[in-house]
């Protein structure tokens, strides 16, 4: 999908389109994110993915679990019930569960109807990530999961946060897509007036969107140059914008000084993984892994640049949220238009269209 250097395209938000929105259904049949590992531990801790209530929590042999949020008897929440070892006993009548979701007691009677049990769902950990998948669990392949390796590499130093954002999954990937909000929304934090005109590139192959701009010279805003250690306005910033898949956007950084001869100067890079996993059609579990591979040793700095991406990132949740509140009151007569920078969020929001739309189909929806 491309799009001329001065098109403008009117779209109403109500009328029938092509591009997800937030009315979208979730696509289930992908690895998404329920939580950090280190937050998963012998507390039953609930959580909302995708629209299911779900419970987390480790076996003795420290295996996480993720099972459906509710007793089969009338529906208690078993986040709010007790864990035995690795069975849940459930606080209102005291059925029991084992780890594979199956009833195994019932207080009140000897025999334990057979067959019966709480879903579960399967998890992967990597590193730093526990990732769930919601849908069919034989479509649950591992070589699908958007793993990246760098979060856990020993030459990478990283550090992570984490949001509830009161936004649409679909809405934050577009943000991230067209960085050119840097000069306005975050030009406070890690904004510049001359990244917005920048030059960029546009990747469209299905499936994987990005967008490169690059901005030379450029005098970096504090976050990097402090970081860096680039002063004045001789900075090179190409920052490279990724959709990986419904659960991963990546955003990688390049930087150098180019008043340095080309063959001696060092070359910094910074990755963010914003890692979205939808709660409701207009919040997200918003997980964040920020890494880089200079001045590993250097925690205040690690610590300085995490505070400055932290401050920017508060800026996201907060525009984003505010867009859902106008959404929120749209009527028959709201309309948006797209331009040309627009044309690898547009591609993304299509390709997100047309997957919930066929899995819909295999559900007979």
């Amino acid at each position: 999908m491309t799009l001329p250097a001065e098109s403008i395209i009117v779209r109403s938000r109500k009328a029938a389109s092509p591009m997800a929105n937030r009315e979208t259904p979730f696509i289930f049949n992908e690895w998404y994110v329920a939580a950090f590992a280190s937050d998963i531990g012998r507390d039953l801790m609930p959580r909302t993915l995708l629209g299911k209530r779900v419970v987390l929590f480790r076996t003795l042999d420290g295996t996480a679990v993720a099972m459906d949020d509710r007793c089969v008897h009338r529906s208690f929440p078993l986040s709010r019930s007790t864990l035995e070892g690795d069975t849940i006993v459930c606080n209102y009548h005291g059925f029991r569960y084992d780890a594979r979701g199956d009833l195994i007691q019932v207080p009140s009677q000897k025999a334990c109807p057979q067959g019966i049990g709480i879903r579960t769902y399967p998890l992967l950990e990597k590193g730093p990530l526990l990732w769930i998948w919601m849908g069919d669990a034989e479509r649950a392949d591992e070589s699908l999961l958007p793993d990246q390796p760098w979060t856990r590499a020993d030459d990478w130093r990283c550090t992570r946060d984490y949001f509830l954002h009161p936004g649409n999954y679909v809405s934050m990937h577009e943000n991230l897509l067209d960085l050119t909000h840097l000069s306005f929304l975050h030009a406070n934090t890690i904004g510049t007036p001359d990244f917005a005109p920048a030059p960029y590139k546009l990747g469209l192959k299905e499936g994987h969107y990005s967008l490169v701009r690059s901005v030379i010279p450029t005098r970096l805003p504090e976050v990097w140059s402090r970081s860096t250690g680039i002063h004045g306005d001789t900075a090179a910033r190409i920052i490279t914008s990724e959709f990986l898949s419904p659960a991963l956007h990546r955003v990688g950084g390049r930087y150098y000084d180019t008043a340095l001869p080309e063959h001696s100067r060092p070359t910094f890079h910074i990755f963010t993984a914003h890692i979205l996993t939808p709660e409701t059609r207009n919040s997200m579990h918003y997980h964040i892994i920020h890494g880089r591979d200079f001045a590993l040793d250097d925690e205040a700095l690690g610590q300085a640049m995490h505070t400055g991406l932290i401050a920017a990132f508060q800026e996201d949740v907060e525009g984003l949220g505010a867009l859902e509140r106008v959404l929120d009151s749209a009527d028959e007569q709201h309309y948006e238009i797209s331009v040309a920078s627009d044309a690898p969020a547009a591609a993304m929001r299509v390709h997100l269209k047309r997957r919930a739309e066929l899995e819909q189909q295999r559900l007979g929806a």
